[in-house]
């Protein structure tokens, strides 16, 4: 869902009248939605119940993406778009929450990395074959078979719900009920929790800010064509999955420390290759050594999200994913302006040296919390 409609822009314009540009306002709205109302959800989440929240906006989220599907004009789309990424928002970070208050700590960065399997693949059929059956289809079709996946994953949410007593365990069913207010500031209080939230912003913005820009590198320096440069960039998911499959040796070997050191270390090395790249055959390895360093450091990131306020957890992962969305943003917007002034070499350079800097002081404070976990 958060990436679909980027391959499906121009079949939007034409079949409802508009420009491409004016049709990209339903990618904004919906990353604007679904970054968004990750700040309200925890709270509610941690009252209601983590599992029925998620498989009540599964079902909404099934209703919500047909509807985008039927509109006749863009402002009915952007409304579809709009309601359907509040609905969707919710669910990866209830689900980390979830898994925080059903699997012990020490199993859950492995747990964690076969979730994020996931992920990775609802970003690759978004980016690839987002467009592929639109071509084939048409855009209304990309969004039916959306809205029939997630109405098939909310039948299967609600009957374990119905049958399994895990799905409706609290992580903690003796804390008094607390307001939203005070839920945040059980999350704020805590400094290792406001280290991690800053950490992902960072990380996001520092990741992001300089991926996102290349593909446009490969096209303009080496003159790659736009299918090729889409097979290079997808070749980020295959290091995610390289890590996915490998997680559980990962974690016994390296564990949290080494993972966040080593990842922020594949990321700098990787950047480096990019920016000095003789030859654009080197950007699938890099690039599919880049998904790798990611999702050593992120998921180490990820699993210290859902221990840092056991006793909010809901609002503390959503927190740290909303943390994500506004790094992001914030990291593309100044990339964007380094890249036009200066190339995407300085942009690889900043990255490079900042996500090493960034892993090994996150792999030094996860050594200095083994120490002092108070601290």
């Amino acid at each position: 869902m958060v990436r679909v409609t980027d391959s499906l822009l121009p079949q939007i314009a034409v079949d409802l009248n508009v420009t491409v540009g004016a049709a990209s306002i339903v990618v904004t709205v919906y990353l604007l939605a679904h970054g968004s109302v990750q700040l309200v959800i925890g709270p509610i989440a941690d009252r209601l119940g983590k599992y029925l929240c998620m498989a009540l906006a599964a079902a909404a989220a099934a209703v919500l993406v047909a509807l985008c599907g039927l509109a006749t004009s863009l402002p009915l789309l952007v409304a579809a778009r709009l309601l359907s990424g509040l609905a969707t928002g919710w669910i990866i970070p209830l689900a980390l929450a979830f898994v925080g208050d059903v699997i012990p700590y020490e199993r859950r960065q492995q747990v964690l990395g076969r979730f994020l399997s996931g992920q990775i693949l609802g970003q690759l059929f978004g980016q690839a074959a987002g467009g592929v059956l639109g071509d084939y289809f048409g855009w209304r079709t990309v969004f039916f078979l959306l809205a029939g996946m997630l109405a098939l994953a909310t039948a299967g949410l609600f009957y374990e719900l119905w049958r399994n007593p895990i799905t409706r365990r609290s992580a903690a069913p003796a804390q008094p009920k607390r307001g939203f207010i005070a839920d945040y500031a059980a999350v704020l209080r805590s400094p290792w929790a406001r280290t991690i939230i800053a950490v992902a912003f960072l990380e996001f913005g520092l990741m992001f800010g300089a991926f996102t820009y290349v593909g446009a590198d490969l096209h303009l320096r080496f003159g790659v064509s736009f299918t090729l440069v889409g097979l290079c960039v997808g070749t980020f998911a295959i290091g995610g999955l390289i890590y996915s499959l490998s997680v559980h040796r990962l974690v016994q070997r390296l564990g949290q420390i080494g993972l966040a050191a080593t990842g922020g270390t594949v990321l700098a090395a990787s950047y480096v290759a990019l920016a000095f790249e003789p030859t654009a055959f080197i950007a699938p390895l890099a690039i599919t050594a880049i998904g790798l360093g990611f999702y050593m450091l992120h998921n180490t990131l990820q699993t210290n999200a859902t221990q840092m306020t056991p006793e909010a957890r809901g609002t503390a992962v959503s927190l740290f994913s909303a943390s994500l969305y506004i790094g992001q943003t914030a990291g593309v917007a100044a990339g964007g302006w380094i890249f036009d002034r200066y190339t995407a070499v300085p942009l690889f350079l900043i990255a490079a040296l900042c996500l090493l800097g960034l892993g090994v002081w996150v792999s030094r404070q996860l050594v200095r919390r083994r120490a002092d976990p108070s601290s």
